[in-house]
């Protein structure tokens, strides 16, 4: 969430559950041909329109600047290779997270955190060619539901009439169920081979651009416990890998006749693009520290429970936990009325005309700051479900607040209790610690060794993260003149301008 002064409650009208059934009936397994001229739907590219900002907004934001430009250039060679020139939208996201997706109407968006691993031009490149030719093809998003009770939650909580209650059921399988066959995801390998050809990029950067997922996906599972509660998926849960993949991909480019290299990487341009791009948390949007969230501007905290997961965006942090629990975390401006009237507002918010209870009303102190916790019964079709709006005085006007809706058994009542108890505010001492980071290219000198490149790398896996970003030199130094990435904290006299979209929390 945003550093901003964040809004008075209001309520929301995000369609979760109509992204999700609208994207599964765009599918079809038809190849499309990657020389032929097509079309994108006014129905497809109306679709893609309406859904762009609330993604954004749920996904950290565009990141602008020069790195936003140069992927929408990149994105538009490949879009003329594949026939659908000036029929697409590349955006580059705010998140950390190593993805990229498309959306019907050919809406393309690549993390920040996809671009900082990628190699070359031509690595980036193949990623937008991969997800183009889902798009091409028309291949469906498919959405996979956690669990039986969220799958009927959705209709249940529906007809309640909240929207917001809807979008609490139905938000983590939108996340979490991006899937393709692996049918569609070797056609769209093979279309992006097309594309890069067409496009005059190396043809076997399709291969090393899997290669370097694969290399991600290791790394994420070597340092898992440094990220434990991060809840949006890497591109490899969606896409997955396989060695025979990687395989085809090779066979694919050699296939065409040319040579490794015959046609450029353009690695120094990526390199030079890349150079001071964000890496890891946004501080304008807090910092996911293992289950751990933290804010330095705002100065709070809290902790997830073991088996939750977040996943941070400009407007709330989502909460997701094991047996269908699903919730946020926000603020506001605390009202005039105090904690009663911005819980009352918080709730009337999330329920609508949705009718309800209020079972037990709490008034209490948690960590020292003036708190109220509405237990709440929701009712539905066929009973009720249990609803906890925990609110916090967090002094100089402002209030936070966590929303969470279980299935009727409420397995985690202990489990949400305790994450409830985990909020705080922050010392100076414990803000001011949390420092963003930033990839930075360096070119090697001649007494260089690795072990100064691991060393001056921002990160508890330091050689690891090194290796990660620069495969070539996992086995020596990197030779003098040649150019290499590694991670470092922003230093407080550099402000680079970058044009990140920014929101106010509204709740």
């Amino acid at each position: 969430m945003t550093d901003e002064k964040v809004a008075r409650p209001r309520r929301w009208r995000h369609r979760a559950f109509a992204l999700a059934l609208a994207g599964a009936l765009h599918g079809c397994t038809q190849e499309a041909p990657a020389d032929k001229e097509q079309a994108i739907s006014q129905e497809d590219r109306a679709y893609g329109a309406e859904q762009h900002r609330q993604l954004l907004a749920e996904l950290g934001g565009a990141y602008e600047g020069g790195q936003g430009a140069y992927l929408r250039a990149v994105g538009e060679r490949i879009a003329s290779g594949a026939g659908l020139g000036e029929q697409c939208t590349f955006t580059l996201v705010n998140s950390d997270v190593v993805n990229a997706f498309a959306v019907p109407g050919c809406f393309i968006y690549v993390t920040r955190g996809l671009l900082a691993v990628v190699g070359n031009e031509a690595e980036l490149a193949s990623v937008l060619g991969h997800e183009v030719g889902h798009i091409a093809a028309r291949h469906a998003q498919r959405q996979e539901r956690g669990s039986l009770w969220r799958t009927l939650g959705v209709i249940a909580v529906s007809l309640t009439g909240s929207e917001r209650l809807t979008e609490f059921a139905g938000r983590a399988a939108q996340y979490f169920g991006l899937r393709y066959s692996r049918t569609q995801e070797y056609e769209a390998d093979d279309l992006a081979v097309a594309y890069l050809r067409k496009a005059g990029y190396d043809l076997y950067a399709a291969a090393e651009m899997l290669e370097a997922l694969h290399r991600q996906e290791a790394f994420m599972n070597a340092t898992r416990n440094q990220d434990a509660a991060r809840s949006l998926p890497e591109w490899t849960s969606s896409h997955p890998l396989t060695q025979k993949r990687i395989a085809r991909a090779h066979d694919k480019a050699r296939a065409s006749g040319l040579k490794d290299d015959a046609l450029p990487e353009k690695a120094e341009a990526y390199l030079e693009q890349v150079d001071g791009l964000l890496f890891g948390d946004d501080p304008q949007q807090g910092f996911v520290l293992g289950r751990r969230f933290a804010h330095p501007a705002m100065r709070i905290s809290f902790e997830a429970p073991t088996g939750f997961s977040l996943a941070n965006s400009p407007q709330a942090v989502r909460l997701i936990g094991p047996e269908g629990v699903s919730g946020e975390f926000g603020g506001g401006r605390l009202p005039s009325g105090g904690l009663r009237n911005y819980a009352q507002a918080v709730a009337d918010a999330v329920m609508g005309d949705a009718p309800a209870v209020v079972r037990k009303e709490t008034t209490t102190q948690i960590n020292g700051m003036p708190a109220l916790v509405l237990e709440m019964a929701v009712r539905v079709q066929d009973g009720t479900l249990p609803l906890l709006i925990a609110a916090y005085d967090g002094g100089g006007g402002e209030a936070y607040h966590f929303i969470m809706m279980s299935p009727p058994s409420n397995p985690q009542a202990a489990a949400l209790e305790a994450l409830i108890k985990s909020f705080r505010r922050l010392s100076p001492a414990q803000a001011a610690a949390l420092r963003p980071r930033y990839l930075q290219t360096l070119v090697a000198r001649r007494e260089d060794t690795l072990d100064d490149f691991v060393r001056r790398t921002a990160d508890p896996s330091p050689r690891a993260l090194f290796v990660l970003l620069n495969p070539d030199y996992e086995g020596g130094a990197p030779k003098s003149g040649d150019r290499v990435k590694i991670v470092t904290y922003h230093p407080k006299s550099l402000v680079r301008e970058r044009g990140a979209s920014s929101h106010s929390a509204s709740f």
